[in-house]
């Protein structure tokens, strides 16, 4: 995916950016490439294979939440800053917070926001489930299966809140028994499943509330 098919693919999704949010991006994927030689970050370091996979795989969490009308996202098991980063560049809006159990990701986190210049994100490091605090969406992407996800997430979301879990194929993992199990203790309110453009991979967004 080159910079013009993002740019094409994204407005499918509503989300238009800047010139400044494009270079914010660009900004990014060097950081990336130079910090993923000094820790394991990501296999993924060609450029439009990053904008497609990491970028606009990341922004995805658009089409079930209207980020736009969002105060706080707390993206736990962020990673080299996945969605996160990302939706922050996007939506200036958030006040994002990035959770990561491994200290060298958090300073490499830390650098990439002094970087960007971006304001109202931090980077902690901490476990999940250790975690505390309270957030309109909180999101994970690629980190762990759904049963294990809830412990981590669901006690961050606001009364009126959602946890998004992203996802890839998820048929053999939220099964008819996975899903009726979660569904006694939350509510499992919306599953959106797409194909990534290009490469018609599965893509699943898993959309909970706190019961």
């Amino acid at each position: 995916m080159n910079r013009e098919e993002f740019i094409k693919e994204l407005k499918k999704i509503n989300i238009s950016l800047s010139n400044k949010q494009l270079d914010q991006l660009e900004k990014f994927y060097n950081l990336l490439v130079e910090w993923n030689q000094k820790i394991n970050l990501t296999r993924i370091i060609e450029k439009e294979e990053v904008y497609l996979k990491h970028f606009y795989d990341s922004l995805t969490l658009n089409r079930v939440v209207d980020l736009k009308n969002v105060d706080t996202l707390c993206d736990i098991g962020t990673g080299a800053g996945f969605p996160g980063i990302v939706l922050k560049i996007a939506f200036p809006n958030l006040k994002v917070t990035l959770v990561d159990s491994l200290q060298k990701r958090v300073n490499y986190l830390n650098e990439v926001i002094k970087e960007l210049e971006l304001d109202n994100i931090e980077a902690i490091h901490v476990r999940g489930e250790e975690f505390k605090g309270s957030f309109d969406v909180v999101t994970s992407r690629a980190v762990a299966n759904i049963e294990k996800l809830v412990n981590y997430t669901m006690h961050l979301i606001s009364k009126d809140g959602v946890f998004v879990a992203m996802k890839g194929d998820i048929d053999n993992e939220l099964t008819s028994e996975i899903e009726k199990k979660l569904n006694k203790k939350y509510r499992i309110i919306q599953i959106e499943k797409f194909l990534l453009p290009y490469e018609d991979s599965n893509r699943s967004l898993i959309v909970m509330k706190n019961k």
